[in-house]
């Protein structure tokens, strides 16, 4: 069980709704992450269990407190940069209450929290290794996840966007440089942005928080080679966590091609009983 050794006290305002969330991160020994969403007593799992979107984020949620209307009040939204930093550190036990139902976005990475992490201390060790007993798989169309079982970790992304420096591109993790992967911010393209507020999406967009993808370059420079596509390894990393299990403790060969939240959570759902200790 890894926890941390001292409470987290910050705040940050939100990427798509634009609104300040205060956040209070207490260690725990449950061995579970439970989040308690817009000051609720009441707590749910940051498990793959209890997805309830994946419609420009991860979406986590209680299912047992519906609103007359059907909808979830006590949710949490943005959940896969907090879950990557979880995975990164391999913490499994806190306790995490937000005063709004999304986390905050900060720089658009995981480096904040993971910082955070760091500077509260981690409390802990986690040497448990797994695989998968059989292959796990998503195939539809150009779409693509595999997971094989293998002697060590590594994990390949290939995207193919509509833009010059990441067309027909991939990017392996380099567990040497990791860093680049928690620095890499969450991107789309500029054109679109307008539209999607128009939506009431990514109202809290920044040049700080998000990388633009334009006709040729991007809004703000890069941290590192592709980092839009370290960003979409950092994504899987937080929504394969959702099982329970760090993808960075499994000795497996992932393979993703031009995924997203939607495919990454539905491999998780089958991943989650296909996970065996070694």
């Amino acid at each position: 069980m890894v926890t941390i050794k001292n409470e987290i006290i910050t705040s940050g305002n939100s990427l798509m709704k634009n609104k300040l969330c205060n956040v209070t991160i207490k260690p725990s020994q449950t061995g579970k992450i439970r989040i308690f969403s817009k000051g609720a007593e009441v707590s749910f799992d940051a498990n793959i269990d209890n997805l309830y979107s994946t419609d420009h984020c991860v979406t986590l949620c209680s299912k047992e407190h519906r609103t007359l209307l059907g909808d979830y009040k006590y949710k949490a939204m943005l959940c896969e940069h907090f879950m990557a930093a979880c995975a990164i550190c391999k913490i499994d036990s806190l306790d995490v209450y937000l005063s709004e139902t999304e986390f905050p976005i900060f720089d658009g990475s995981a480096k904040v929290w993971v910082d955070l992490f760091k500077q509260a201390g981690i409390d802990g060790t986690n040497k448990e290794v797994y695989t998968v007993s059989e292959p796990v798989y998503y195939l539809n169309g150009k779409t693509s996840l595999v997971i094989l079982p293998d002697k060590e970790l590594t994990i390949s992304y290939a995207v193919n966007y509509d833009h010059p420096d990441l067309t027909r591109r991939w990017v392996s993790l380099d567990l040497n440089n990791i860093q680049e992967i928690i620095e890499a911010r969450t991107f789309g393209f500029y054109k679109d942005l307008k539209k999607y507020q128009m939506l009431g999406f990514a109202k809290g967009v920044t040049i700080d928080n998000t990388v633009g993808l334009k006709e040729v370059g991007y809004t703000t420079e890069l941290r590192s080679t592709h980092e839009p596509i370290k960003h979409k390894i950092l994504d899987l990393l937080g929504d394969l966590y959702l099982t329970g299990v760090s993808p960075l403790n499994l000795r497996a060969q992932i393979l993703v091609k031009e995924a997203g939240h939607a495919v990454h959570c539905k491999v998780a759902q089958n991943l989650k009983n296909k996970l065996v200790k070694i």
